[in-house]
């Protein structure tokens, strides 16, 4: 039997996790509402949270789990890519729990992790597959060839669709996060009501700040015509500009399908929640006889439990490190 503590910190969740023998036995997350007041993450602030969150997360993990401290096999912690005060309390945390109880180390790939929450269900992909991982701070299309052998073959140039979503809706006058809140209202809008630009990226490259530059001239434009616009169509804007990101994601996710031969087809990382992204995959997969897999809401935002079975699949292959570990807030596949 390996149980695993799994500990996730890249950005403003505090989260631990306990994995044994490959299920998830617990899963939990502490968010943090002091950036509600700032419109985004404040690095400083979020990795003082974290300080406050980490032991009564851990805590709570094991008691969940219905194990105890001395039963864990080993700590899997995220070590980047992320914000580096943030991940630096993580990978302390991990070091001096496992340094304290005699337990080896194991650094997980935040991006590589989100990928691998595709096997804490029992409906998981075959190899070799596609998967989008599209969040905050990544855009990214990756070939899965194995759980470790994987390979960047399309990423945006510049932001990321998670950043298109919550910038839009910063112009929009919408709380932070904004995400969520675009999600919710493009439901009540309509998507063709207005139409903004595709870049043109060759390859599988991504790129959205030309969108989002699109979008500001347009509610500026907007604003200056009615004052009132943005509170009469904020649905149709809403659902007009997800669109358009999602379009853009699944155009080169098609992109990839053909150039690669594969029609298994995933989807990872926080955007993936996004319930249009979701039900645009499954349309798309009906007319390409693409086979998709989506993980839980729970598994697409930050969380341990990728964190976890990730961690899990490391050491049944020994995959450890020392305590002379450092957190990359850069850290590449």
């Amino acid at each position: 039997m390996a149980i695993i503590l799994g500990i996730e910190s890249s950005c403003d969740d505090t989260s631990a996790s306990i994995c044994i023998d490959g299920k998830i036995c617990s899963n939990i997350i502490a968010g943090q509402l002091v950036h509600q007041n700032y419109g985004g993450v404040i690095p400083e602030l979020a990795s003082r949270v974290h300080q406050q969150n980490i032991i009564p997360a851990v805590h709570e993990a094991i008691s969940v789990a219905k194990i105890h401290k001395n039963d864990i096999d080993a700590v899997a912690f995220t070590r980047g890519p992320g914000l580096l005060g943030s991940l630096l309390v993580g990978t302390s945390f991990a070091k001096a729990f496992a340094l304290a109880n005699g337990l080896p180390l194991i650094e997980v790939n935040h991006m590589q992790a989100h990928i691998l929450a595709h096997f804490i269900e029992e409906n998981k992909p075959e190899f070799p597959f596609l998967c989008l991982t599209v969040s905050g701070g990544h855009t990214q299309i990756v070939l899965v060839r194995d759980y470790f052998d994987m390979e960047i073959v399309g990423q945006t140039t510049d932001d990321a669709a998670g950043e298109a979503f919550d910038k839009t809706a910063k112009l929009l006058g919408l709380p932070y996060p904004g995400g969520p809140l675009i999600d919710k209202y493009a439901k009540l809008g309509n998507k063709e009501a207005f139409k903004f630009p595709e870049p043109q990226i060759s390859g599988l490259d991504f790129s959205f700040s030309g969108l989002k530059t699109s979008i500001m001239y347009f509610v500026r434009d907007r604003l200056k015509e009615n004052p009132d616009f943005l509170k009469e169509n904020l649905n149709d804007v809403c659902a007009s500009v997800q669109d358009r990101i999602i379009s853009i994601l699944l155009n080169k996710m098609k992109k990839a399908s053909v150039q690669y031969q594969i029609k298994t087809i995933a989807i990872a990382g926080g955007v993936s929640a996004n319930s249009r992204l979701r039900a645009a995959l499954h349309e798309t997969a009906d007319l390409l006889n693409w086979d998709v897999y989506i993980p839980k809401f729970e598994y697409c935002t930050d969380n341990a439990a990728m964190i976890a079975i990730a961690g899990y699949h490391k050491y049944l292959n020994n995959d450890f490190i020392g305590q002379d570990i450092a957190p990359l807030a850069r850290l590449k596949f």
